[in-house]
């Protein structure tokens, strides 16, 4: 495990513009319709955030990275609605996910702008909801006054849980910053929080699959 480890955060120790590139990708995708429930974006983020308190990575660094991906995919697709109207809620690929799409309809109803904040948090509608509030006319000031902090809260929640875990590490469990005779065990620490996030992540997707089966009603 750790010979396997080890040259992955050498890596990113070397080339830190690659591991913000990865997040600021596995934000985006996550945000893009279908594509989004399909993506790990959260266990890229969280693992990734884990190599914060060791010095790979800087925290304002990680958060920027997530929350400029998550505010262009959002505002991506808000546009995309905006323009087409109604008529991309029955194009290619949402038309192949009409359960889906009648959920993130039914949300923006009751809910109004709110859904755009709940959405942000609750896969696999997240990627749905902001092209559906721009097909049913909502206005851009209001969504992106609702969307940006929404992703303000998101960024910290995914990214705070790795870094606080670390660190706990670091202050309870004597674990050192940039010693070598702490090395495995800070693997260890990335690796569990890797663990961690691909567990979060793999439920998360059972749940979004089921909710994507083509064809599928609302349920």
């Amino acid at each position: 495990m750790t010979s396997f480890l080890d040259p992955v955060i050498a890596f990113v120790s070397a080339h830190p513009w690659l591991a913000y590139l990865t997040l600021f990708l596995a934000a985006l995708l996550e945000a893009i319709p279908v594509v989004g429930a399909l993506v790990p974006g959260s266990t890229i983020i969280l693992a990734l955030s884990a190599l914060v308190p060791g010095g790979e990575l800087k925290l304002w660094g990680v958060l920027a990275a997530a929350i400029a991906g998550a505010v262009l995919g959002d505002g991506s697709a808000f546009w995309a609605g905006h323009r087409a109207q109604r008529e991309i809620l029955a194009a290619w690929p949402m038309s192949r996910y009409p359960g889906v799409m009648a959920r993130s309809e039914a949300l923006f109803h009751r809910w109004g702008a709110l859904a755009v904040l709940f959405a942000r948090f609750v896969p696999p509608i997240r990627a749905f909801v902001p092209v559906t509030a721009g097909a049913l006319g909502m206005q851009p000031m209001l969504f992106f006054g609702v969307n940006i902090p929404a992703v303000l809260g998101w960024a910290l929640a995914h990214v705070l849980p790795g870094v606080l875990a670390v660190s706990a590490l670091h202050e309870y469990a004597g674990l050192p910053h940039h010693q070598h005779t702490g090395k495995h065990l800070w693997m260890l620490a990335v690796f569990a929080a890797s663990i961690a996030a691909l567990g979060v992540w793999a439920l998360r997707r059972r749940q979004a699959r089921a909710g994507l089966r083509p064809g599928a009603g609302p349920t």
